[in-house]
């Protein structure tokens, strides 16, 4: 970029992983004009409760800090995500301020009075002070049409929360022991063999028992495996009612091969069958268990598990997905494209 082109300054409050708003930001971002930078040494808060020429005199120092940050360009625009930045915002001395508000953060529930009433005071003067406040929800939007002003409605993105498939997961439940007993050989290999199962690993692990074993690293790793650590009765069966199945996922070994174990009892007391490696002692059970030889079995049988819980809402889930940072942000472009920041590729 040029000494004179346009920039758009994102003035983020938190860290880039941190900030609520990252999906919008990392969109905006895509902009050649528009560029993020994290908080100052002195953060916001604290140069918004200075008195007024301190907090002008480190604001100052603040905006040179940042404008040093930036890439060749002339800020054309500034955004602020609370009104704390206020200060900072205005000794960039950017052509024009940008507020986002998705929350009423003169009401936040640590606040003292006398900090409501200054958050009160800073949120005035920038919704005031912006060409362009973008709110989250048509709440906030019409709290701003009744102070007599304008807000553009940009609601919430997730992108990049994940959205596996909810119509093809399997969800398991192991309830029990977690150390010797278990074949962490057979969980890595289902878990990796299947990445649409949720296994909930309800009961206490032991690190102890299984240190050196890379299978159990692997599967203490493992997104699609929760461990939820011991869990009352109570809890446990109703984590069991959220699932399609339960597992038993003992080595086939001596000291496994006769024993029944009680698990199989309770999933089937919740109505779930139990998907167990072909050990002798939960034949005693047969008509609850389902045996598998091999990880490969294994696989076959909860997915033939799948589906017997809820529903899926197929229509939510749709309307869900298309609730893109691209499409809530489109006023947001639009301005870009109006300021020449973005162009309307």
């Amino acid at each position: 970029m040029g000494a004179g082109d346009p920039l758009c300054v994102l003035l983020l409050p938190r860290a880039p992983e941190d900030f609520i708003l990252r999906d919008q930001a990392e969109d905006l971002l895509r902009a050649p004009g528009v560029v993020a930078v994290g908080p100052p040494r002195v953060p916001y808060g604290a140069i918004a409760r200075l008195p007024g020429p301190v907090r002008a005199f480190v604001a100052a120092a603040a905006a040179r800090a940042i404008r040093r940050r930036l890439p060749a360009g002339e800020p054309r625009a500034v955004a602020i995500f609370h009104p704390v930045q206020l200060a900072v915002a205005r000794a960039l001395a950017a052509g024009e301020l940008w507020y986002g508000r998705w929350d009423r953060y003169e009401r936040a529930y640590e606040a003292s009075p006398r900090r409501r009433a200054r958050l009160q005071r800073l949120h005035d003067e920038a919704a005031r002070e912006a060409a362009l406040t973008f709110v989250a929800s048509d709440e906030l939007a019409r709290l701003e049409r009744e102070a007599g002003r304008e807000a553009a409605l940009v609601p919430l993105a997730a992108d990049a929360f994940p959205a596996p498939d909810p119509g093809a997961a399997v969800v398991a439940v192991s309830l029990g022991h977690l150390g010797w007993r278990t074949d962490w050989a057979l969980l890595r290999a289902v878990s990796e063999a299947m990445p649409e199962l949720v296994l909930l690993l309800v009961g206490a692990w032991h690190d102890a028992e299984c240190a050196g074993d890379p299978d159990y690293a692997a599967c203490r790793a493992a997104p699609n495996l929760l461990w939820l650590g011991a869990r009352s009765d109570e809890e446990a069966a109703r984590l069991i009612l959220c699932a399609d199945v339960g597992i038993v996922p003992f080595r086939r070994e001596p000291f496994n091969d006769a024993g029944l174990p009680y698990r199989i009892l309770k999933y089937a007391r919740l109505g779930r069958r139990t998907v167990a490696p072909d050990l002798a002692g939960v034949r005693t059970w047969s008509r609850a268990v389902d045996t598998a030889s091999d990880a490969g079995a294994f696989v076959t049988a909860l997915r033939a598990a799948g589906g017997r819980r809820a529903a899926l809402d197929g229509e939510l889930r749709l309307w869900a997905l298309e609730q893109t940072a691209a499409r809530q942000n489109a006023p947001l472009w639009e301005r870009l494209r109006a300021l020449g920041i973005a162009d309307d590729g």
